[in-house]
């Protein structure tokens, strides 16, 4: 008889200062899928990618999927939608027997009511299933409570930024409790917390500190030790775990376990102030910008990015970049407005438009921008990305617009999608090869298909709700004491 491991997912990462909820049809834009839908995402490099390639690898077990519900990084979750996904994996857990459970969480989330869901998750599933082992992956962002390692048997997280191994931690996770049930390990985790908020600016795994982090738990994963997952910590999602942590899981030695774990603790406080950041104005870096040769060059504006909970709605790039009028091709990506989008998709292509682009949700962030625009390309918003991140996921921007000022070409989308795949331009007809200016609300994700086109990349600092200066948020759970 096949032996069972029930598979839920949850992941979201929350800008606790986006005041923009994130709702079922954000979920539904993304996953929001049940039992088999997760084949799906067979052959992705994504956690349920991961599930379904361990499914086909060891048929004598029968991996079901409970509920999967992920959406692109936003505000707070609905709080109503979050007791909904805990009572469909509730209901799950409940109809049979289970041999592990293995879960699939970001360690961002934060809902209307809830500073702390992630672990009202696992306390709800370990009341479930008593002494059946748990398994859990995180994003490296995952702000960890030292609860996790009391409530799971096995865990692991991220290792890259941009993410590129989602599939790597499910499979890993899957490995380890399966070793737990067969009695093959007896795994024992510690949590440890260096007491500081990273700026997530340079996180990249690619080079600089967490390269160097990464790299000293790595030569560390010998036996006993099984994972040590060093986490950065999400700084805008507001909860009294802000901030960074390492998890560290033993084969049957807890000392072992909790001494690795204040190693690697050590080393985040230490390498802490190179996470720190400064980053020109938006004139400055489209100056500096200019004098790269060659293209595109691309200007990220980071304190709007999608994908950490930004609104694409802020004006500061925007404003300055008209300003700057460049003589050569300038693309802007972009504005997230429905009605705007539907108003140039009944208007039609070759028609002029009178709008104003930003400052719709949160002109705090900066004031909308009148302009005079023509409408060169509209689409229905749906591809499949090429990666190297998430290849092969379909992507919606949903109902959209190119509108053309000048030089300068805006896209306006009916849905919030991170620019992270080449495929997003390609619907919209922009060749990006023969652009100069490649300004794009993004920072870390965006590199892994952008940056190998890109002659440079110049990352501004503009008002936002992931903005620079983590001292000015209005926290009301994290330490602002641990700011780095």
């Amino acid at each position: 008889m096949k032996r069972s491991i029930a598979v839920a997912r949850l992941w979201l990462e929350v800008n606790s200062f986006s005041p923009v909820p994130t709702v079922l049809a954000d979920f539904e834009a993304k996953e929001w899928l049940a039992g088999g839908e997760m084949a799906a995402l067979a052959g992705t490099p994504t956690e349920l990618g991961g599930v379904c390639a361990f499914a086909e690898a060891n048929p004598d077990w029968d991996l079901q999927l409970l509920r999967s519900a992920a959406a692109d990084p936003g505000g707070p979750m609905d709080e109503a939608l979050f007791e909904r996904f805990l009572a469909d994996v509730e209901r799950g857990l409940a109809g049979r027997k289970w041999d592990a459970v293995y879960l699939s969480l970001h360690g961002a989330l934060i809902t209307e009511r809830r500073t702390a869901p992630d672990i009202d998750v696992l306390k709800m599933v370990r009341r479930i299933v008593g002494d059946v082992p748990i398994g859990a992956s995180f994003d490296m962002h995952a702000n960890i409570s030292p609860e996790v390692a009391t409530l799971v048997d096995v865990s692991a997280g991220y290792k890259m930024l941009p993410h590129l191994d989602m599939d790597v931690a499910a499979l890993k996770v899957l490995k380890m409790l399966v070793d737990r049930v067969d009695g093959r390990i007896k795994p024992v985790g510690a949590v440890a917390r260096p007491g500081c908020i990273l700026h997530s600016h340079n996180m990249r795994t690619t080079d600089g500190p967490m390269k160097e982090l990464e790299e000293f738990a790595a030569a560390r994963t010998v036996h006993p030790i099984l994972d040590i997952t060093p986490y950065g910590g999400f700084p805008y999602a507001d909860s009294p775990f802000t901030g960074a942590s390492v998890v560290v899981y033993a084969d049957g030695d807890a000392a072992a376990a909790r001494r690795v774990a204040d190693e690697v603790s050590a080393e985040i406080k230490r390498l802490s102030p190179q996470f720190a950041v400064e980053r020109p104005g938006a004139r400055a870096g489209l100056e500096s910008a200019r004098e790269i040769d060659g293209g595109p060059v691309a200007v990220i504006e980071s304190g709007d990015n999608t994908y950490s909970g930004g609104i694409a709605d802020t004006t500061g790039l925007f404003r300055a970049l008209l300003a700057f009028d460049p003589p050569e091709p300038a693309v802007f990506a972009y504005f997230h407005d429905p009605a705007l989008a539907e108003r140039a998709h009944a208007a039609g292509v070759g028609a002029d438009l009178d709008c104003s682009l930003g400052g719709r949700v949160a002109p705090e962030y900066g004031a909308p921008v009148p302009v005079r625009a023509k409408i060169v390309r509209l689409t229905e918003g749906t591809f499949v990305n090429e990666g190297p991140m998430q290849r092969g996921v379909e992507a919606q921007m949903g109902r959209s617009a190119l509108l053309r000022l000048g030089k300068i070409d805006v896209v306006v989308t009916s849905k919030r999608l991170p620019v992270n795949d080449r495929g997003y331009f390609a619907l919209l007809g922009v060749d990006v090869a023969n652009v100069k200016y490649l300004c794009v609300k993004a920072k870390n994700h965006f590199r892994a298909a952008f940056a190998p086109l890109c002659a440079g990349i110049v990352e501004v600092d503009t008002p936002g709700p992931a903005g620079i200066d983590l001292a000015s948020m209005p926290y009301k759970h994290a330490d602002k004491a641990h700011i780095e």
